[in-house]
Order: C-alpha cells, then sequence, then structure tokens
C-alpha cells in the first residue's frame, strides 16, 4: 500500500488506529494501564509518608526499586510490590518443572497441562507475595525513624499488619489479572506492560531530579549518550540469533504412488536466551547478606562488626560489589540457559518430526552438536548481561551523576517489551496488506 511522505514508523501508528479491531485493543490496553496508575497511588494504612521519602531518597537500592514499580513503593500503596512476586513464581515453575516428574508429564500435555501449571503459579504467587510484604514491612518498622508503625504477628498488632498485607497481596494479584486482560484483549504481553509502564512512569521524576539538581550539565550529556548507547546495545544482543539449518524428510502420495520430498528450514538460537533472569537471580543474590547483616550492625562486639562489615562490602557504591554482581550474572546466565535449552530438548524433538542437521545423524551426534553451539552463544551473551548488569555503577563513575540511576534491569525490560509489541502491531498490520515499522 502506498505510504505518504511521513516516517514508516508514524505511518504505521496512524494505519493502526484507523483498524478498528485494532484500535480497540490499543485504546484497551492503554486503558488499563491509566487503571494501574490509579492503583499505585492508593496507599496502605499506618505510613508516615515523611519518613518514607527520606529512605528513598538516602537509599539508592530502594530507589531503584522504586524505579521498577513507577512511585507505587515511594508511596508504599496497594501495588508497591507489583507483579514480581508473580514473576518469583514463574520462575520457580520453571525450574521445577524439569525435575518433578509429575509437572514434566504435565507440561507435555499440550494447552491443557500448560494452563495447570499456570493455574498452580497463580497459587504460588499469593504466600509468595504475602511473605514478601511481610518482609517489606518488617524492614520498613526497623529503619530511624519506623516508615510504619503497628507491625507485627502477636497482640494488637496482628490485625492492622493482616489489613497491610493482604491489601498488598491482593494489590499484586489485581495487577496480574490487569496483565492477562491485557495479554487476551490487547497487544502484547501485558504482564510485561504492566513492569514496562511502571518504568516509564517514574522515569519523568527520575529526569526532574536530575535536571534540578544542576551543575552537572557535561554529566548529563554523557548519561543521555550513555543510556542511548545501553539501548541500541540491546536492541542488537536481544534480536541477535544464530540460525542453525535444519531438513525435514516427507513423504508424498501422488496418483498411487509415494514420492520422497524434502524441505528446509532453520532453528534460531538466540545469543540472550536467558532474556533478564540472570540480573534478577544476581541481584536478589547481592540484596540478601546486606539485608541479613543490617539486623546486627547495632550488636556489640565480633557480631556487629562483622555485621558493619559485611553491609558495607555489599553497598552498591563499592566496586567490589559489582565485580562479585559481574560474575554472579554470568553464572547464572548459563545455569538459566542449561536450564531452558534442555526443556526445549530440541535433538528428540527433530528426530521424531523427520528433521535433521546436514552432515550430522540424528539423536546423539545433533544433541552434542547444539550443546556445542549453545555453549558458544552463551559465552557472548552471559558477558553482554554482565556488561549491562555493571552499566549503572561505570555511569556513575564516568559522568559523577548521582541522582540518576540507569537501571540496566528497567532498560532491558522496556526495549524487551518495546520490541515485541512492535513485532505484534507489525503482524496485524501485515495480516491486512499494511506496511508495517519496518521497511
Amino acid at each position: 500500500m502506498q505510504k505518504s511522505g511521513r516516517p514508516a514508523l508514524i505511518q504505521a501508528m496512524i494505519d493502526a488506529f484507523r483498524l478498528p479491531d485494532l484500535r480497540v485493543r490499543l485504546l484497551f490496553t492503554l486503558g488499563l494501564l491509566v487503571v494501574f496508575r490509579f492503583v499505585a497511588h492508593v496507599p496502605v494504612p499506618g505510613v508516615n509518608v515523611v519518613a518514607l521519602r527520606e529512605l528513598f531518597d538516602r537509599n539508592q537500592l530502594l530507589g531503584m526499586l522504586d524505579l521498577f514499580s513507577g512511585g507505587a513503593m515511594r508511596n508504599l500503596s496497594v501495588a508497591a510490590m507489583g507483579v514480581y512476586p508473580y514473576i518469583t513464581a514463574s520462575i520457580i515453575m520453571q525450574l521445577i518443572v524439569p525435575v518433578v516428574p509429575s509437572l514434566q508429564a504435565l507440561s507435555r500435555e499440550g494447552e491443557v497441562g500448560r494452563g495447570k501449571i499456570n493455574q498452580y503459579t497463580h497459587w504460588l504467587t499469593v504466600p509468595l507475595a504475602m511473605l514478601q510484604g511481610y518482609g517489606q514491612l518488617v524492614i520498613l518498622r526497623s529503619q530511624t525513624p519506623p516508615v510504619v508503625s503497628g507491625v507485627g504477628l502477636t497482640g494488637p498488632n496482628l490485625l492492622p499488619t493482616v489489613a497491610m498485607i493482604l491489601s498488598m497481596t491482593a494489590g499484586t494479584i489485581f495487577l496480574v489479572w490487569l496483565g492477562e486482560m491485557i495479554t487476551e484483549r490487547g497487544i502484547g504481553n501485558g504482564v510485561s506492560i504492566i513492569i514496562f509502564g511502571g518504568i516509564v512512569a517514574g522515569l519523568p521524576d527520575m529526569l526532574g531530579r536530575g535536571l534540578i539538581s544542576g551543575g552537572q550539565f557535561t554529566g548529563l550529556v554523557v548519561f543521555a549518550i550513555l543510556a542511548l548507547a545501553m539501548v541500541a546495545v540491546i536492541v542488537v544482543f536481544t534480536e541477535a540469533h544464530r540460525r542453525i539449518p535444519v531438513q525435514y524428510a516427507r513423504s508424498q502420495i501422488r496418483g498411487g504412488k509415494m514420492y520422497r520430498a524434502s524441505g528446509s528450514t532453520h532453528i534460531p538460537l538466540r545469543v540472550n536466551m536467558a532474556g533478564m533472569i540472570p540480573l534478577i537471580f544476581a541481584m536478589s543474590m547481592m540484596i540478601f547478606p546486606g539485608t541479613v547483616a543490617s539486623y546486627f550492625m547495632q550488636s556489640p562486639g565480633f557480631v556487629g562488626q562483622a555485621a558493619n562489615f559485611i553491609f558495607r562490602l555489599f553497598d552498591t557504591t563499592h566496586p567490589l560489589y559489582w565485580i562479585i554482581y559481574f560474575l554472579l550474572v554470568v553464572g547464572f546466565a548459563f545455569f538459566y540457559t542449561t536450564v531452558i535449552f534442555q526443556q526445549m530438548n530440541l535433538a528428540e524433538t527433530l528426530q521424531k518430526q523427520g528433521g535433521f542437521i546436514p552432515g550430522l545423524r540424528p539423536g546423539r551426534n545433533t544433541e552434542e552438536y547444539l550443546n556445542r553451539v549453545i555453549n558458544r552463544l552463551t559465552w557472548g551473551g552471559a558477558i553482554f548481561l554482565a556488561v549491562i548488569a555493571v552499566s549503572p555503577f561505570l555511569a556513575r563513575t564516568v559522568t559523577n551523576v548521582q541522582v540518576l540511576q540507569l537501571s540496566s534491569t528497567g532498560i532491558l525490560i522496556v526495549v524487551g517489551v518495546v520490541l515485541d509489541t512492535m513485532k505484534q502491531l507489525e503482524a496485524q498490520l501485515l495480516m491486512r496488506h499494511y506496511e508495517g515499522f519496518v521497511r
């Protein structure tokens, strides 16, 4: 279809809104994102707002986590945990399905089995959300001054604590439901778009604080250039893959006679098959020691000294923190890629479908070849993820801008969601004989 002189992206968006069914999907997605933003400003009871904001201003880690929630954590709203308990439950289910025979058999039952595993994931989300909510409240109560009061599971504090935990858990489940409605009736992966909405909603406030701080104009310019360069690198590595050629031998019957025919295709193996999961695993490991040590910092003697040393060691301003983070990301990238690749079971699937890689015998030889290829690819993906993980430290060191926080995981999520949504819109437009985003 012939287009006007407008850029391809703008023209494609205009075409998308011209189609009634696609326009409804886009407006439905935007509407639920607006609902999410309203929920993010509904606070739980019993919060000292002034103490809460002071805590987030002086704690860089909490500020980074608040960026993912779009300010919901800074307000301690019912959506403060976002959909992350559901993400955690999904990761746990992915890891235990290959090792539990009943779940492994269930995963092979097609759509019905996947639906059942998804149901188990939802059930697991509830206790995880309750545990995470209680942990957040306990940490906030231990601050000076206390951010929340009346937190405890005994005496008069029981009912207020239960009310806060149930409110935060309900907020998480509601956001998961919004995400599933977006997946079903909107555009893109709903849960990812909810996370995307939270990250993007927090950017204007962060940029505003960076500009108001002043006196670092050159640093801000360099910071922006580094952010754009990171986006470009993430796009390249997210889309990068190696094509493994595959041929299929087929039998066709024509005129009562059987003929042998062959077809060729390829298997795309992504360089970054693990996605952002290694970053989440590594971040969780890095947060845990400092969080535990913070409870014993006031203890007398050796225990207090050791706790203070560990807390300083795992502070985000310490260079050793980022070295350990780098190594953990590389290790978790190999671990998670191995788990995902084994679940795919490509060699066995190819053999069952009559496919083979040219020059290799089906079965064990094919499996060994694919394992060698995926190991080499994973090195590239692991180093890429590790460099992206330590990019906030590099950006702060180079630019000396401390107000802005360049979240590597956040940028990975934003770029991934944008690419996935663009591809879905592209497919919808091409089915209707329109040009998409890419010519």
